[in-house]
């Protein structure tokens, strides 16, 4: 059950207790839930990239359950329109007048599968949503519930059909996680369970509890965004981003809203490992999942195979790290 009113475990604890809940339902992706915690406390969305069977789905479902959170799911298809995700109004003959029938984003965990089979204009209609915690419907401001958390996914290998994010798009979310295949060892339990008939998907049979109230989720966030920074660690995001911005393969570097993602990210990181005071290490380990999507190559690194990722490790080789 959630913690009690008023208590409220270590931000380590905490973690423990997350990671232990969503994993009766997942198995492995370690770095994937660690990333989305981080996000979680860090205030932002992510964009969840891997191809399918990879449990993105239930990552999500399990992580809402375990946080007590309302989970909602859109599948992203090419005729959704706007109106499917942000609700429209209805008139009713018997009152004579327009009632307000909100969408599926009304929620606090939403699920947006497939977010790049959709057209532009939808896409747009979301992320606006997600940048501005509120919708715009027959010209009144609607607030979405606080602590609004969008978890996107997308297919890295399968593109017909599909609508591309442009860059301005996907700076909105805070980290693009990518969701690999799993060990020998966790894809053995993985078969193990389903032998005994277990199914990932009844999240009530797996036993995933809430183990966190809003409260604690709320006080969690506040303990990342108070986490220490030595003057040294905020020059060494700066040097990074402004690094980024001199890579002869990046045809376009970070924006200074990346700099300011990687330093939230990174707090939230070690307030997650329960340290006292922001270190080199966290900035590293993050700095892939919040840069990856933000860097763009020139044609020329692109013909020759080079990823974002490559950019990234760049980066951190050749930026000198504080004592």
């Amino acid at each position: 059950m959630p913690d009690a009113p008023g208590s409220s475990p270590s931000t380590a604890d905490a973690a423990a207790r997350l990671t232990a809940e969503i994993a009766k339902a997942v198995v492995g992706q370690r770095d994937a839930v660690e990333q989305l915690l981080c996000a979680l406390l860090a205030g932002g969305h992510v964009l969840l990239e891997g191809v399918p069977g990879l449990a993105k789905t239930l990552l999500a479902k399990a992580l809402a359950r375990a946080l007590d959170l309302r989970f909602g799911r859109i599948q992203f298809t090419p005729d959704l329109m706007p109106a499917d995700i942000l609700g429209t109004s209805v008139y009713r003959a018997a009152t004579a007048e327009f009632e307000l029938r909100r969408g599926p984003i009304f929620t606090e965990v939403l699920l947006a599968d497939e977010v790049n089979r959709t057209p532009p204009k939808t896409q747009a209609a979301l992320l606006e949503a997600m940048e501005e915690r509120q919708v715009t419907l027959d010209g009144t401001r609607e607030p979405l519930p606080a602590g609004f958390f969008v978890v996107a996914t997308q297919n890295p290998v399968e593109y017909e059909g599909t609508y591309p994010l442009p860059e301005a798009q996907t700076d909105r979310f805070l980290l693009k996680v990518k969701v690999d295949y799993p060990s020998a060892s966790d894809e053995a339990e993985l078969l193990r369970r389903a032998a005994d008939g277990f199914d990932g998907h009844d999240l009530e049979r797996a036993g995933v509890r809430p183990v966190l109230d809003r409260a604690s989720l709320d006080e969690l966030r506040k303990r990342a965004r108070a986490v220490p920074v030595a003057p040294p660690l905020l020059d060494y995001v700066a040097r990074l981003v402004r690094a980024s911005r001199e890579l002869p393969r990046a045809r376009l570097g970070a924006s200074p809203r990346a700099g300011m993602a990687l330093l939230a990210v990174s707090r939230a990181r070690a307030a997650l490992g329960g340290a006292g005071w922001l270190s080199p290490d966290d900035v590293k380990v993050v700095a892939p999942a919040v840069l990856r999507h933000r860097l763009v190559l020139r044609p020329e690194a692109e013909l020759e195979g080079a990823t974002p990722d490559d950019l990234v490790a760049e980066l951190l080789e050749t930026v000198e790290v504080p004592r």
